[in-house]
């Protein structure tokens, strides 16, 4: 009764949210409207790269100030902050790749020695590397920066496999979407609920991607032709749908002290 009850008290105050079906679906969702969203602004609008980098890492600074003071998990606030931290860890890599010509088998390899870095260092510190146990400052730190380094390292070996070894777009789709269904049944048959996660967690960005560029590429490329725009005006309805649904089935008080 007690440790159900510590349970509880932990989910409470849990600043991210409970890893179901939804969660992977906007996660997927925010991960393509991420990739086209940019895409938009730095070339149809004709902001450029460096203009719509240092916009969307000013958006991202004030998300993460606002999911940070906030003392509970508040779906929109979360889930604008993972959108935005998948343009700026997107727009990492293509700075890399385009702008300084840095090799996407090498900033594959760089982010993924950075990416267990930081979880190395996390587990010194906190000794988990749980999501259900977000619960101080320090810990949420570590998440967002983790996150941070999933979406770049995604980033990279998405586009390495689609553009470096020639994949394209159509097999991204069905490669990583078999990688994340074969961890999916790993974790079913008892393989690490942390290690699992975090995997199909870096897997969901190239798949995100190449759906992104599945559904906005003109017919000629093999894509069905739908523009960014489109693309992303239906997906963040999509997203904004499901988390107006979460948003109404959270509403409840999430004080502990108010538990019953």
């Amino acid at each position: 009764m007690i440790l159900s009850r510590e349970r509880e008290v932990i989910d409470m105050c849990n600043k991210v949210p409970p890893i179901t079906f939804v969660f992977w679906m906007i996660k997927i969702m925010s991960t393509t409207v991420g990739e086209t969203g940019a895409d938009y602004l730095a070339v149809h609008v004709g902001l450029g790269t460096v203009v719509t980098g240092a916009i969307m890492a000013a958006l991202l600074v004030a998300a993460l100030l606002l999911q940070l003071r906030s003392r509970q998990y508040v779906p929109w606030i979360y889930w604008l902050t993972v959108v935005l931290v998948s343009v700026v860890g997107t727009q990492i890599t293509d700075a890399l790749t385009d702008g300084l010509g840095v090799s996407l088998y090498l900033s594959t390899a760089v982010f993924a020695v950075a990416l267990g870095g930081i979880f190395a260092i996390w587990y010194a510190r906190e000794r988990t590397l749980s999501i259900r146990t977000i619960i101080t400052r320090r810990r949420e730190l570590f998440y967002w920066v983790a996150i941070l380094f999933t979406f770049a390292l995604g980033t990279a070996a998405g586009d390495l496999a689609t553009e470096a070894l020639s994949l394209g777009f159509n097999v991204g789709v069905f490669l990583f979407g078999a990688l994340i269904a074969v961890i999916a049944v790993a974790f079913y048959l008892g393989a690490n609920a942390v290690l699992t996660f975090w995997l199909a967690y870096i897997l969901t960005r190239p798949l995100g991607a190449s759906l992104g560029d599945l559904l906005s590429q003109a017919r000629s490329y093999g894509g069905l032709g739908l523009g960014t725009v489109r693309t992303s005006l239906i997906f963040l309805a999509a997203i904004g749908g499901l988390i107006l649904f979460l948003s109404i089935g959270s509403s409840g008080p999430r004080d502990p002290s108010k538990a019953a």
